[in-house]
């Protein structure tokens, strides 16, 4: 298929930023669509502008009724990243598509900040929430953020503010590479710039001495990370079933019985392409999940007040299982074992005699690792120390081979 949509990045300098190609995709185009902010910086005529609707998409039929003739879309900078590409990928075949690709805001703040890009963390926090940032913030980091509008600077240093980072360089980038360019720089407790552009880039430097309280990158938190009533897996257990569960870019988790929702939490931060569900059926633990997954930074983690197995034939099909509370309940398992995909991982932990039982029947007819898990902490004994030992776990793990029921 022949390419008939083009899609050209332009940036505040306006046609002069545009190459020759780029430009001549412009120039042949019978309709361009775009931002009314692109638009103008093209100088596209009247006739042959479609300015974006809310929501965009309601303008794609449009486009589609000129499929095949010359139709150019306008985007900021480069269009693949965190930009309209992606949206237009969805709805049009790669093949239709050619892209023009402009300077990037990353591209231009590194320039303007002599940073190397490779090195900086880039994300977006446009249409986004804020916590986003938390598995970011470490010491010694370089981040650079696409903001929401003019009010997010403010927000960005409230949030580094409350987490101990007060300490971090903020450099505002605003409107780069135009007439309008404005770089300015605090630290985040000084925070008091005003008169912030709506376009800007949020640019972070964390000294490496940083007093912060930063997120390890390995898994098994502390517990105290953690808002819980009791309903916790322990940090120890946490990081063997982390390590059990075998997270891969992109995999969605199953948390049944989530309780504090620390496994999907966790599951979570080891990627950001991972996806994790917590079902949890008692309202006040949902809620606690939900504080816990914006105070860790995943507050994408979906949660679904529901008791197992209710619910779990209509939700999509996970890559990996984790079932810490209610696997005794009829039909759980089986419906989980059902509904995992090939070559997916169900891991279940079991602390009391009923439920490992039940472990070892399925043990028994599916196969897989039973492992018991026996874990002790040194405690003050008077003078002394002596080892105070947990209730020991047994853990039922198995992989779905392809082709199995």
């Amino acid at each position: 298929m022949k390419p008939w949509l083009n899609v050209v990045g332009i940036g505040e300098d306006g046609l002069a930023g545009l190459t020759p190609a780029a430009r001549q995709a412009l120039d042949r185009a019978e309709l361009v669509a775009g931002g009314t902010r692109h638009l103008d910086l093209a100088e596209v005529a009247l006739s042959r502008r479609l300015a974006w609707p809310r929501p965009l998409e309601a303008a794609f039929p449009e486009i589609l009724a000129r499929r095949g003739s010359g139709v150019c879309v306008l985007a900021s900078g480069d269009p693949l990243y965190f930009g309209v590409g992606s949206t237009l990928l969805k709805a049009f075949a790669g093949a239709e598509i050619l892209f023009f690709p402009g300077l990037s805001s990353f591209s231009l703040a590194a320039a303007r900040l002599g940073w190397a890009l490779q090195d900086s963390t880039c994300l977006s926090l446009h249409g986004r929430t804020l916590e986003r940032l938390i598995p970011q913030l470490q010491p010694g980091a370089r981040i650079l953020a696409l903001s929401w509008d003019q009010t997010t600077p403010a927000a960005v240093a409230a949030l580094l503010n409350s987490r101990g980072f007060g300490d971090t360089i903020m450099t505002i980038c605003a409107c780069m590479n135009g007439p309008r360019e404005d770089l300015r720089s605090t630290r985040a407790i000084d925070f008091s710039l005003t008169g912030i552009d709506p376009l800007n880039l949020i640019a972070l430097e964390i000294p490496a001495d940083t007093r912060g309280r930063a997120l390890p990158l390995a898994s098994g938190l502390q517990d105290d990370w953690f808002e819980h009533d009791g309903q916790l897996t322990r940090s120890d257990m946490r990081a063997i079933t982390l390590a059990a569960l075998r997270p891969h870019p992109g995999e969605l988790l199953w948390d049944i019985g989530a309780g504090s929702g620390a496994i999907g939490i966790e599951w979570m931060l080891r990627g950001p392409s991972l996806r994790a569900l917590a079902l949890e059926p008692r309202p006040d633990r949902a809620a606690r999940i939900r504080r816990n997954a914006l105070n860790l930074g995943v507050p994408d983690l979906q949660i679904i007040e529901v008791a197992a197995p209710q619910g779990l034939a209509a939700l999509p099909q996970p890559d990996a299982i984790f079932i810490g509370g209610g696997a005794g309940a009829p039909g759980v398992i089986e419906l989980a074992w059902q509904r995992l995909k090939p070559d997916g991982r169900l891991v279940i932990n079991a602390v009391t005699l009923q439920t490992q039982t039940l472990l070892q029947q399925h043990h028994s007819a599916l196969g897989g690792e039973m492992v018991q898990i026996s874990l002790a902490h040194a405690e003050p004994l008077g003078r002394f120390h002596g080892w105070r030992p947990a209730m020991p776990i047994v853990q039922w793990r198995i992989t779905k081979a392809r082709g199995e029921p």
